[in-house]
């Protein structure tokens, strides 16, 4: 049984909207000059023999504006935080005061912003791409229903007039985050 107009569409929409949170994701993990939490996110640290993020093993919170504090909640575990913080491919040099894993964020040098906001663009010319291929897949599934005549010529014109707006809208938003992720970039 081929799915219907409105699930083939719902259904495009909730896999856009997936690769907008992807892409959200991608861009909180490219760093900035400031400090943010989310930048740690992605790093894995070992415990006790299996890896987890940061964040279920210690605080992670803002020092100021370029320092990121990390509390661990286990003693033994600031080690272990302080080598995967290093480890990680953000380049960051951490140092352990006490109890406390203190982040500096170093500052990024113009040649280095402009690298990042290159790397901004690709992330969000990938967004844009698998947005395009799930319009692609939803036209293909609303060419399958005029062919098993489940649907009408003039209702496939209309589904995917919806589909290209829905498609529309999705790389509208991917623009303004890019945009705004390239500001945060640039701004020194």
């Amino acid at each position: 049984m081929a799915a219907t107009i409105p699930e083939i569409r719902s259904q495009a929409e909730q896999k856009m909207l997936r690769s907008l949170e992807a892409l959200k994701t991608s861009l909180a993990k490219i760093r900035t000059g400031r400090a943010h939490a989310g930048l740690l996110d992605h790093v894995q640290v070992d415990y006790y023999g299996s890896m987890v993020p940061i964040s279920q093993v210690a605080n992670v919170t803002l020092v100021d504006a370029r320092t990121i504090g990390v509390s661990p909640w286990e003693k033994k575990m600031a080690q272990a935080i302080d080598k995967a913080i290093r480890e990680s491919d953000l380049g960051l040099n951490p140092s352990m005061t006490g109890e406390l894993i203190r982040v500096p964020m170093p500052p990024l040098s113009e040649e280095r912003r402009k690298e990042m906001a290159k790397l901004v663009r690709t992330e969000g010319e990938d967004a844009k791409v698998a947005v395009r291929n799930l319009r692609r897949d939803a036209n293909s599934h609303l060419k399958d229903l005029i062919k098993a005549k489940a649907a009408s010529e003039d209702d496939e014109r209309r589904a995917q007039d919806d589909v290209q707006k829905l498609t529309d809208r999705f790389i509208v938003e991917i623009d303004k985050l890019l945009q705004a992720k390239e500001q945060e970039i640039m701004t020194v």
